[in-house]
């Protein structure tokens, strides 16, 4: 006769486990409480996309009207407009501005020189630190048709002056331009801690095989940082339609508005201007959908192609 094992409870353990390391988890708690305070809590809020909201009759008391905001949406002739200026913005962010910091982290881990490297690491980080407003306005001092640096000398060259501010032609270079001047630096930070992981024999190996520094990049340190790679472009992937609204609400004005007007800056405008919160908010819910299932696609694609993905 078999005697079946009687499994313990593992309850014990588990607060035992939790008053141990009491410490880890009080340091976790502030995080927690973020996300629970100014991420889940507010989507409570997403209700009054299906009601026409009155702010003083309250959600509970305001009719309520389905699905109508979501046609109008869809059927607004604005759509297409803001849908094709995010998407190229968007674009243009995925192919020129991710690969940079890649490019820039391989670059300082060639770098031997300490005080050097460090320096350079330093200059690069500092315009994270400021604010679009500080960015925006160092831009406007470069580059104002009236007395702006870079058209004062391009006029002394005896090159026409351009409106790099006002022109929609040059709207989303400026745009991608900014980014890179201020988050590029920062960008780095992640791929340098990867780096540093990798075991150095393999590239003691590969210089007796004679390798040289391209080549142990490319078979060493690029497939060593892929994980992090492939995470970071599936969490970019799911910010596709939310770029941000300080940013370009700094930049446009009316007569770059045309290709400049992204679903952030159109939120503000219908929302707070206009007072259309009911459909701000169904902008919004209609931004956060779309960025989940291209979370999930990406992941689920990742992990088709043999990488781990975010989850």
């Amino acid at each position: 006769m078999k005697v079946k094992p009687v499994r313990k409870k593992r309850t014990g353990h588990s607060w035992l486990s939790l008053k141990r390391n009491k410490l880890l988890y009080l340091m976790i708690l502030p995080g927690f409480l973020y996300f629970v305070i100014f991420k889940y809590l507010p989507m409570g809020g997403l209700i009054i996309a299906f009601q026409d909201y009155q702010p003083f009759l309250g959600i509970a008391d305001s009719p309520w009207v389905g699905l109508k905001h979501f046609v109008r949406l869809f059927t607004e002739p604005t759509f297409f407009m803001l849908l094709s200026n995010t998407l190229i913005l968007f674009a243009l962010n995925i192919v020129i501005f991710f690969p940079l910091p890649i490019i820039l982290a391989l670059m300082l881990n060639e770098v031997q020189h300490k005080l050097f490297k460090s320096s350079i690491q330093t200059i690069i980080y500092i315009p994270h630190f400021m604010s679009w407003v500080i960015i925006v306005s160092i831009s406007y001092v470069f580059m104002n048709v009236d007395g702006g640096v870079l058209n004062e000398m391009m006029a002394a060259l005896g090159m026409q002056k351009i409106s790099f501010l006002t022109s929609p032609e040059w709207l989303r270079t400026v745009y991608i331009g900014q980014i890179i001047w201020k988050e590029i630096g920062w960008s780095t930070i992640i791929y340098l801690a990867a780096i540093t992981v990798v075991d150095t024999q393999l590239y003691e190996a590969a210089e007796m095989d004679g390798a040289g520094r391209l080549r142990k990049t490319w078979h060493i340190t690029l497939p060593a940082i892929r994980p992090i790679i492939i995470t970071l472009l599936i969490l970019k992937i799911g910010h596709t339609l939310d770029l941000g609204f300080e940013h370009m609400y700094l930049l446009i004005n009316s007569l770059n508005r045309e290709v400049g007007e992204i679903f952030d800056t159109y939120i503000y405008t219908a929302g707070l201007k206009n007072g259309q919160l009911s459909f701000s908010t169904t902008v919004g819910l209609f931004k956060g959908v779309v960025g989940l299932i291209l979370v999930i696609l990406s992941n689920k694609f990742a992990k088709k192609i043999g990488e781990d993905g975010v989850y």
